[in-house]
């Protein structure tokens, strides 16, 4: 199925049904089909297992996702067309430094931009805690287990099926721009089925998408964007939805007037997108990564 959404090609002496349909169309069903599932497999191990041995079995689930998603593993006629999506190659020391720049600043620029938000209108506590209850974790060790491992689980399912296996299938066939706006789209549609999903977040969650997407492109490997998009989420989960690392306790500028905390918090944003936009720029400017 995936290698034929790349390569537009079936087995045999005629195309499939599937080999038929438009790429652009193959990979958005692919990236929506992997993201999804894979996503909901530490819901379903946290529902049938005690902790931690949940968070070993979903260790080893995203191993071996890992893998296969970059091309190990059968089916052999689809080896090619995995690795391709999954942007399999080895990133230079430079590239690793302008990547990981990028992700851990776009971090930083995602939650400066939440905590601008909240200066604008009341921070719904209630909201963002709806269905992050940690409370059948009795051990804050083991929630912070839970944290992370959701946080690593959201970053390498994300990654893989919307930078890798929608967008870079489209990225080759109608280029970047489109490529980009399309995978941030449905990365955007997906998670407005959250409660957190306000008004106020879907610009926020749709720029996360399009500079992760532009990582993406611009380093030619999902790595950075997994890292980077982990890193975001260790903050999201910890802070903003379960609050085991603390709760925004912030006033309204309408209360507060443009208090030190406002600025700070806005300049921390525009100088994070700037080092993300020129991280993003020097990566794009090197030379191709080499094939594993």
């Amino acid at each position: 199925m995936f290698a034929r959404a790349q390569n537009g090609q079936a087995t045999g002496s005629a195309p499939s049904r599937w080999a038929k349909l438009p790429i652009s169309l193959r990979a958005i069903v692919s990236g929506l089909f992997l993201a999804v599932i894979s996503l909901n497999v530490w819901p379903v191990l946290l529902a049938i297992l005690p902790m931690p041995l949940a968070a070993f079995a979903e260790a080893a689930f995203l191993l071996y996702f890992l893998w296969w998603a970059g091309g190990g593993g059968p089916p052999h006629s689809t080896k090619s067309g995995r690795a391709a999506s999954f942007r399999s190659g080895k990133l230079s020391v430079m590239r690793w430094v302008w990547g990981l720049c990028a992700a851990l600043f776009f971090a930083v620029t995602v939650h400066a931009s939440i905590a601008l938000l909240f200066r604008f209108v009341p921070f719904p506590v209630a909201t963002f805690r709806n269905g992050y209850d940690l409370s059948f974790v009795h051990s804050q060790f083991l929630k912070w287990t839970a944290i992370l491992m959701s946080a690593v689980s959201a970053g390498i399912c994300e990654e893989i099926g919307f930078r890798g296996y929608m967008q870079q299938p489209i990225e080759q066939r109608s280029g970047v721009l489109p490529a980009v706006l399309i995978s941030s789209l449905f990365f955007m549609a997906v998670h407005l089925t959250k409660a957190w999903a306000t008004l106020g977040m879907i610009p926020i969650v749709f720029g996360a998408g399009l500079l992760l997407g532009l990582l993406a492109w611009s380093a030619d490997s999902l790595l950075p964007a997994i890292i980077g998009h982990i890193v975001m989420d260790i903050g999201l989960f910890a802070y903003w939805w379960t609050g085991i690392a603390g709760t925004y306790s912030a006033r309204t500028i309408s209360e507060t007037g443009l208090d030190r905390p406002f600025f700070i918090a806005f300049f921390a944003f525009l100088a994070s997108l700037g080092i993300v936009v020129f991280a993003i720029f020097r990566l794009r400017n090197m030379d191709p990564v080499t094939t594993q």
